[in-house]
């Protein structure tokens, strides 16, 4: 495993690190096997997002007996309502399960505590009101985090949030469905001249890039204009993802987000494989275009009045693209809120940060699971 620095923090990173969203709902005994497993393959960077009591339960067995050897971060106003994701940025809350998190891993500080999903410039003038970042800083000031970062989606509030002087490192999505978005070059070279460290999410696409359809449709409403069709005509592994976002200036470390040791293995495959394997650029002219993204299953749409799981919905209707298997209907089935209980009341569309018609989807689920059944 190969590592860098980390910006102006002076941590070094696996060039990979774990994103472990996805955890969320595994096996107790796949979670602690992965995780010990990644830090057996060098792996240092652990992305933890969520403040669930199993799902941190499961993180804190994982991690037992290695916090020397693993750098671990936290979000802060990632907070749990009613056995959901939810986003807050009230002080007294955010500041509890924060430390409900700490408790939940057995440490006593996390590497990064991360401002939480930052997609607008006035949630930022709010927080800043608000006392939202004066607890980030305090916890830091506390020894309970080392150093801030902030994740989002947008490079606005990106900016705003380096020239404040408040954060050292910055978590966005960088991958090849973005490579020809307007000002992502512009703002990875604001954190190279800040010395800014910058993590990459999402360098799937929410595994959307591994599709092996050959061609991926890409609606009008997720782009600047026209839909447009982006035709592979290869398979694209992850070696490929992994190397083209390692590849692009300023980015220190790749997050992979995945679920169990088989995805954790084609993750890591990248240090092994060829360099005719991790060859990407064959790739690069089906991305000349930028698009602002398909839904990647973060659930940053959460929570949803009728608790439908609003990403594995989307899921599994994007898996049935390719045909409607027994499998993904049972999974369907399996939910426990099916998209037939959206009162299209559109919060969840105000939230997502990719622009996506989460009602539209929901409907187009339910004609197709719910009629099938």
């Amino acid at each position: 495993m190969d590592h860098t620095n980390l910006g102006r923090t002076g941590l070094e990173v696996s060039v990979i690190g774990i994103g472990t969203e996805h955890m969320r709902g595994q096996p107790r005994e796949s979670v602690v096997s992965t995780l010990r497993a990644a830090v057996e393959r060098g792996v240092n960077y652990f992305d933890i997002i969520y403040a669930m009591p199993e799902y941190l339960q499961h993180m804190g067995e994982g991690f037992h007996g290695l916090r020397d050897r693993v750098l671990l971060t936290a979000h802060l106003g990632s907070t749990d309502k009613d056995g959901q994701y939810n986003k807050t940025r009230a002080v007294k809350r955010c500041e509890s399960s924060f430390l409900d998190v700490l408790r939940g891993l057995g440490t006593d500080h996390v590497d990064v505590l991360f401002l939480h999903n930052f997609n607008a410039l006035k949630d930022w003038d709010r927080s800043e009101r608000g006392g939202y970042l004066d607890l980030a800083a305090r916890l830091r000031d506390e020894g309970k985090a080392r150093f801030v970062g902030i994740s989002g989606h947008y490079h606005a509030i990106m900016e705003t949030a380096i020239e404040s002087g408040r954060v050292d490192l910055i978590m966005l999505p960088v991958n090849l469905f973005n490579h020809a978005m307007p000002g992502r070059g512009e703002l990875l070279d604001l954190c190279l001249r800040s010395n800014i460290g910058v993590v990459a999410m999402k360098p799937l696409g929410g595994g959307k890039l591994l599709n092996q359809r050959g061609s991926l449709r890409v609606p009008k409403y997720q782009t600047s204009g026209e839909a447009f069709q982006v035709r592979i005509g290869r398979e694209v592994t992850p070696a490929q993802c992994l190397s083209y976002v390692l590849a692009q200036r300023g980015v220190s470390l790749a997050l992979a987000g995945l679920k169990n040791e088989d995805e954790l293995a084609a993750a890591l495959y990248m240090l092994e494989a060829s360099e005719a394997e991790r060859d990407f650029s064959g790739l690069l002219a089906e991305f000349g275009r930028y698009v602002d993204g398909e839904c990647t299953y973060c659930n940053h749409c959460l929570p949803c009045p009728e608790a439908i799981d609003i990403g594995q919905v989307n899921r599994l209707l994007d898996l049935a693209g390719s045909g409607l298997t027994p499998g993904l209907q049972a999974s369907y089935q399996a939910l426990p809120a099916r998209a037939s209980a959206c009162t299209e009341c559109g919060a969840c569309t105000k939230r997502c940060p990719f622009a996506v018609d989460v009602v539209s989807r929901m409907q187009q689920a339910k004609a197709l699971f719910e009629r099938a059944a």
